[in-house]
C-alpha cells in the first residue's frame, strides 16, 4: 500500500508550493551570495552543501547561432524562395525600435540594467506573491535568454525529448540556469544579451525572433514597430499561445495594455503615448511566412536544383542530414545566376505552350545557359511544383539528372547528329563533302571503325536481319548524294550515317565527352559504339540542361563550362563558402567550333528550323523520336544557349503525338520544328533584348571547301546564293550540286527529322 503524503506539505496544496519556493529561494539565495560575494562568511553544512553542488554545475554556455532563415536570391537581388526550420533573421539593437526594447523590459525584467542576472529582488517579489496565492515568475531576461538557448542547441542536436519547460523543470534546471546567467553577465554586456533574446525568444506562429515576427504580424522590420505594435509583441512572450494575436486577440490585447501601463509606471513613455497607444485598436497585417521551393515566388525548379546542388555536396556538411541543417538554419544568403527577366519570359511561354492541365498532359521546358561561363539564367516547365497529386502537378524537374531532382531524362532525337557533324569536321573533312546518303543498307557486318572496342550487337539496318528495315528518312525525295552541310541542315539520317562510316565512332564518343553530354539517369557519358541507332538519337536519355551546355560549348567557340546555378553563399556573419565552379576549358577545337555554327545556322534559313529566325545570328538543331514522343529544338546565339523539349513524360498519359490536335490544327506527326520550334523562337526574340549578340566567328576556308583538302570544285557547278544565307562574316561557299527542295515559308514546316530507335536496328 502506497504511502500516503502528508497533506501539509503536499506540493499541491498552497503551503506546500509556498515551502517549496522557500526551500529552492533560500537554497538560491546562500549560493548566489556565496558566488558574487566570496568574501562572505558562510557557516553551517546546508550552505556549505549547496555551494559545492552550486560550484559543481557548469558555468559556460555555448551559445551557438540561433537557426536562422535561408534566403535564395536571383542575380538582381530579387528573392526566389526562403529556407527555414525556425523563421528567424537576425538583426543588431540598431535595427530594432526603441519600444520594443523598453517594452521587453518593463513587462519581463525592470530591473535588467541592475542585477547581475539573478534578481533577488525579483525572487522576493515572487515569494510574496505566491505567499498571498498569487503567480509572479522570478526569471530574469538573462535566465530567459539561458532557458532559449539552452533549448535551441537541445533542438539543433536533435534532442528534443530533452526540452523542458515551466513546471517540467526540476530544482536542479532552474539552479543550473542561475549559474550561467549569472556566468553570461560577467563574459557578455546588457546589450548583448537583450540583443541576444530578442531574435531568439518565440513569438508563436512560426516567428522566431522580433524581425519575423514584426514581420509576420505586421508586414514591417522590427525598427519600424510602433509604440502598440511593439507592446502587443512583447506581451506574447509571456506564454506565446494565450497571448496568440491571432486565435487570441482579446487576450493579446489585455497583455497589450499590461506592457503600456508597466512602460508608463517606469518612465519609459509619456502618458500621452501611452493613452494614445492603449485606444489603438490591434490591426494585424498577416505575412504567411513561406519556405522551400513549393512556395518559391518564382522558379520553383530552379529552387529544386539549388537545393539539390547543396544536398549533393559534402562542402556544405558530412551528410545530406547535415547539409540540410546548413540550409534549413545557417541563415545564409544564397545568390544565383537566375535571370529574372529570362525566367519570366521562359515561364510565360512553356505556360501559353502547353498548359499544365491539359488533358494530353504533355510537359514542356525551356533552359537557358550563358556560354563561356556555365551560368543558368532560365529553368521553367509548364507544371505546378507540387507534390498534391493532381493533374498538371508535380515535383520532378524535366529540366536536370536524376540526381538533381530530375527523371531519366529524354531521347534526344536528331540533335545528337551535331555530335557526328563536329566529329566530321575534327578529323579534318569539309561541310562541302559529298557523301552517298542514297544508302539504306547497313548489315550486320558493315565495316564501321571504333578503335576504343570491338562492336557487339551493335546491330544492323537491313530486311535480312529479323526484326530489321533499310534506314529511313523522314521523308522521300533525301536518297541522294548530298553535302554533309545539307544533310545536317535537313537532318537526313542516311546523310549523318554515311559521314559516321567515314569516321573512328570512338571519336564521335569523344566529341560528345567534350560537349558534355551523358545520361541523365546515371550520369554515364553517351555512348555511340554501343547501338546503331545512337547516330541518330536512340539510346540514353539526356535532360534540357545538359543539351543546352552541351551547344553552348559552340556557341563559346568551343569552350565547355559546367553548368552552375549559384554564384556565392555568405552566412549572418558575413563568411562565404565555396560554390561549384563552371571549371571551363577549351573542349573544341575553335575552329571546329565555329564551322557547327556556320552550318547550324543555316538549319534556321533553309533547313528543318526554317522560319524560326529570332532577328539576330543564331544556330540550331532540330530533333524528333519516333511517333514524336520527345520533340526538340536547341538553339543558341553567341551570348545565350537555349534547349527547348516538348514531349512524354507522364506514365499513363498519351505517349505518342501523331494526328495530334494542337490549338485546333492536327499534325499527322509533330516535329521538332512544330511546337518546341515557336516555342524556343518566341522566348529567344525576347530574351536577345537583354543579351545582344553579334555575329560568329567565321571557318576557316578548309573546313568549308567543295571536296576534302581544296576550296575549289571538282565538278564546275553553279554556285545559288540561299534566299537567307547564314548570319557570318564567313566567305559564302557554294550550294549543294543538288539543290535542296525548296522550304515553305511558315513556322512549321514539315522537315524530315525523325529519329529511329534502337528497335529498328538489331
Amino acid at each position: 500500500m502506497a504511502a500516503r503524503k502528508n497533506p501539509l506539505f503536499d506540493t499541491a496544496t498552497t503551503l506546500g508550493k509556498l515551502l517549496g519556493f522557500l526551500g529552492v529561494s533560500a537554497i538560491c539565495g546562500v549560493l548566489v551570495a556565496g558566488l558574487m560575494v566570496p568574501a562572505v562568511a558562510l557557516t553551517g553544512t546546508t550552505a556549505s552543501n549547496s555551494i559545492n553542488y552550486f560550484d559543481s554545475l557548469p558555468s559556460e554556455l555555448q551559445i551557438d547561432a540561433p537557426a536562422q532563415s535561408t534566403k535564395v536570391l536571383a542575380n538582381d537581388g530579387s528573392v526566389i524562395a526562403t529556407f527555414f526550420d525556425q523563421n528567424r533573421v537576425q538583426v543588431g539593437l540598431d535595427d530594432m525600435s526603441p519600444f520594443i526594447k523598453d517594452g521587453i523590459i518593463a513587462i519581463e525584467d525592470s530591473r535588467f540594467y541592475e542585477h547581475g542576472g539573478v534578481d533577488s529582488t525579483g525572487i522576493l517579489r515572487a515569494l510574496a506573491a505566491t505567499a498571498q496565492g498569487g503567480r509572479q515568475g522570478a526569471s530574469t531576461l538573462t535566465q530567459q535568454y539561458v532557458n532559449n538557448v539552452i533549448i535551441q542547441t537541445q533542438v539543433a542536436n536533435g534532442e528534443t525529448d530533452q526540452v523542458k519547460f515551466g513546471l517540467d523543470k526540476t530544482v536542479g534546471d532552474k539552479v543550473r540556469e542561475m549559474k550561467l546567467a549569472i556566468a553570461l553577465e560577467k563574459k557578455y554586456s546588457k546589450d548583448d544579451i537583450l540583443k541576444g533574446y530578442l531574435n531568439i525568444v518565440y513569438f508563436n506562429n512560426g516567428a522566431y525572433g522580433i524581425e519575423s515576427a514584426a514581420n509576420l504580424y505586421f508586414g514591417v522590420k522590427a525598427k519600424d514597430l510602433t509604440l502598440p505594435q511593439a507592446a502587443l509583441l512583447a506581451g506574447v512572450v509571456n506564454s506565446p499561445t494565450f497571448y496568440d494575436p491571432v486565435q487570441q486577440p482579446e487576450n493579446a490585447l489585455s497583455r497589450r495594455n499590461l506592457v503600456l501601463d508597466k512602460m508608463l509606471q517606469q518612465g519609459r513613455i509619456s502618458q500621452a503615448d501611452h493613452d494614445a497607444a492603449a485606444a489603438t485598436p490591434v490591426e494585424l497585417n498577416l505575412q504567411e511566412a513561406r519556405q522551400g521551393c513549393i512556395s518559391a515566388v518564382s522558379a520553383p525548379y530552379f529552387c529544386d536544383y539549388v537545393r539539390h546542388v547543396i544536398l549533393n555536396d559534402d562542402a556544405y556538411g558530412a551528410d545530406e542530414t547535415e547539409r540540410q541543417k546548413f540550409l534549413d538554419r545557417g541563415g545564409l544568403t544564397i545568390k544565383t545566376t537566375l535571370d529574372p527577366r529570362l525566367q519570366q519570359a521562359a515561364q510565360n511561354q512553356v505556360n501559353d505552350t502547353q498548359p499544365a492541365t491539359d488533358e494530353s498532359q504533355k510537359g514542356t521546358a525551356l533552359d537557358t545557359v550563358e556560354p563561356g561561363t556555365g551560368k543558368i539564367l532560365a529553368m521553367a516547365q509548364n507544371t505546378v511544383y507540387s507534390n498534391v497529386d493532381a493533374i498538371g502537378n508535380t515535383v520532378l524537374n524535366f529540366s536536370v539528372d536524376a540526381a538533381d531532382g530530375g527523371g531519366s531524362g529524354f531521347q534526344p532525337g536528331s540533335t545528337v547528329k551535331t555530335v557526328t557533324f563536329a566529329e566530321w569536321l575534327n578529323e579534318g573533312h569539309s561541310m562541302n563533302e559529298v557523301v552517298d546518303a542514297s544508302r539504306r543498307l547497313y548489315p550486320l557486318n558493315f565495316p564501321w571503325k571504333a578503335s576504343c572496342t570491338n562492336l557487339v550487337n551493335f546491330g544492323a539496318y537491313d530486311p535480312s536481319a529479323a526484326g530489321s528495315v533499310l534506314l529511313p528518312n523522314d521523308e522521300p525525295g533525301w536518297y541522294r548524294p548530298m553535302t554533309v552541310r545539307e544533310g545536317i541542315a535537313h537532318s537526313i539520317n542516311t546523310a549523318t550515317f554515311a559521314s559516321a562510316a567515314k569516321l573512328d565512332l570512338c571519336g564521335i564518343n569523344d566529341m560528345g565527352k567534350a560537349m558534355g553530354l551523358h545520361s541523365a539517369a546515371d550520369g554515364s557519358a553517351l555512348d555511340w559504339t554501343t547501338s546503331l541507332s545512337s547516330l541518330i538519337g536512340g539510346g540514353k536519355g539526356v535532360s534540357p540542361l545538359t543539351m543546352a551546355t552541351a551547344f553552348a560549348t559552340f556557341a563559346s567557340s568551343g569552350m565547355y563550362c559546367k553548368p552552375i546555378a549559384i554564384e556565392s553563399i555568405t552566412d549572418y556573419q558575413g563568411k562565404d563558402y565555396p560554390v561549384p565552379t563552371a571549371d571551363c576549358s577549351q573542349a573544341i577545337k575553335p575552329d571546329v567550333a565555329n564551322a557547327v555554327n556556320y552550318g547550324l545556322q543555316e538549319v534556321l534559313t533553309q533547313g528543318s528550323a526554317y522560319g524560326l529566325g529570332i532577328g539576330t545570328p543564331a544556330a540550331v538543331k532540330t530533333g524528333t523520336t519516333d511517333s514524336s514522343e520527345e520533340t526538340w529544338v536547341i538553339g543558341y546565339t553567341p551570348k545565350l544557349a537555349t534547349a527547348s523539349w516538348w514531349g512524354w513524360w507522364k506514365d499513363g498519359a498519351r505517349r505518342d503525338a501523331l494526328n495530334y490536335n494542337y490549338k485546333g490544327k492536327v499534325y499527322p506527326q509533330v516535329d521538332g520544328a512544330y511546337i518546341a520550334g515557336p516555342q524556343w523562337q518566341n522566348y529567344m526574340k525576347q530574351a536577345v533584348s537583354f543579351y545582344p549578340s553579334g555575329t560568329f566567328t567565321a571557318p576557316p576556308a578548309n573546313l568549308l571547301a567543295n571536296t576534302r583538302g581544296t576550296t575549289t570544285p571538282t565538278t564546275p557547278t553553279t554556285p545559288t546564293t540561299p534566299a537567307n544565307p547564314p548570319a557570318t562574316s564567313a566567305p559564302t561557299a557554294p550550294a549543294p550540286t543538288t539543290p535542296a527542295p525548296s522550304a515553305p515559308a511558315t513556322t512549321q514546316p514539315k522537315a524530315p527529322d525523325a529519329d529511329t530507335p534502337e528497335t529498328k536496328a538489331p
